[in-house]
Formats: C-alpha cells, structure tokens, sequence
C-alpha cells in the first residue's frame, strides 16, 4: 500500500462520504435495517448512527480496508448496537448459508472488482425471507453523462480506491440472479459523473 492509498485516501473517502447528499441517502435506507445486519464496505462507520437501536441485534462488518475501520472507532463506540469486523472481501464472505437477517450495501459495490459474486455472496448468506438494502451511484441514464463516466472512470478509479462511477446497478443484480423488489433512481447534488444513485430492496425468497 502506498502513502496516497494509506494516508491520503481513508480521510478523503471520509469526507467525501460524510457529506449531506450521501446522509440523506442513507437515511432512506438504514432505519429498515432489522435483526442480525451485515454490512459490506462499513469503512468508517458513515452509516451506525442511521440503524434503528431498538430493532437491530448486531452488526457484522465487511470492510479491505484497515485505516477506514479505525476511523469507525467513534462511530462505534456512540452507538449501543455491538458491532465487529469479520472479514476483508466482500466476494468471500465468512459466515454461513442463512446467518444474517439482512444485508446492507451503500457506495460500496463500485469498489468491488467482481460485484456480482458479491451480491451472490450477501445473497447466499440471508436467512430465508431475509433483504438487501443497497444505495449505490452508478451508470447515468443521459448518454452525455454515461460517455464521460467511461473516460474518466480508468483516472477515477485510481484516485478513489477503484472506484467505477458506470457500473450498470440494476444490471449487476440481474446477473447474479436476484429480483430487485424496490427500486429507486435520481440525480444527488454532487459531480454529475458520480451522483447518479440507485437504491432499494431485493427479499431472498422464504423457504
């Protein structure tokens, strides 16, 4: 890991996702959270202070990166909900078939090189009748945009801890063979390459 990548990213990425258009956006997503949550790029924690207290038991995080989780250290510590750390690799999740009640995943699946066994992977992991709860950005809908995504994003991506602002959300479900059941779609304030933003819901199917 290099100075930029350990030093200069995790407060920039910090930053950048603590900022108002991005809390607004978890706030639509975070309360519903019930039960046993996995949480897959729980960084520094931008999303502990939306979970409803009274209805989640414990949050299991999934995060590569070390010096974002140490910055999650307060985010943590405020809230009552215990929370821990399981695993680096979202395509490798650690737990076993049904052992979580639901799934979160915010500004996170742009980072993953395989996305799609990702998603299989949250998705093998939820009980039956379980949820993922997903806000992400990605592909912009207005072909202008959507070229530009495609230039910039090989620069982005090295700037941003490979992030991809064009990754065709609803399309990465669909190849992972799950039903999205709530989708969301819109411009947040922000750099129109990146602020395109998808959220909603997709339900394992109950046994």
């Amino acid at each position: 890991m290099g100075f930029y990548d350990r030093y200069c990213l995790p407060p920039l990425l910090d930053l950048a996702c603590g900022g108002k258009p991005f809390r607004k956006q978890r706030e639509k997503i975070v309360p519903n959270l019930t039960g046993n949550v996995l949480e897959i790029g729980i960084g520094s924690g931008h999303n502990l202070p939306f979970y409803n207290r009274a209805q989640t038991t414990k949050i299991i995080g999934v995060d590569p990166d070390d010096h974002l989780w140490k910055r999650s250290e307060k985010r943590r510590t405020a809230t009552s909900i215990p929370v821990e750390r399981i695993g680096l690799d979202g395509q490798n999740i650690p737990l076993e078939a049904g052992d979580v009640d639901n799934v979160l995943v915010t500004y996170s699946l742009c980072t993953i090189p395989d996305a799609v066994k990702a998603l299989s992977e949250m998705h093998r992991v939820l009980k039956p009748g379980g949820r993922i709860w997903f806000c992400e950005h990605g592909k912009a809908p207005d072909a202008k945009v959507e070229r530009f995504q495609k230039r910039i994003d090989p620069i982005w991506g090295k700037l941003a801890g490979g992030c991809q602002t064009g990754k065709d959300i609803p399309a990465l479900f669909e190849r992972a063979g799950i039903g999205i059941e709530n989708l969301e779609t819109g411009y947040i304030p922000g750099p129109r390459f990146a602020a395109f933003n998808y959220w909603g819901m997709s339900r394992q199917k109950a046994s």
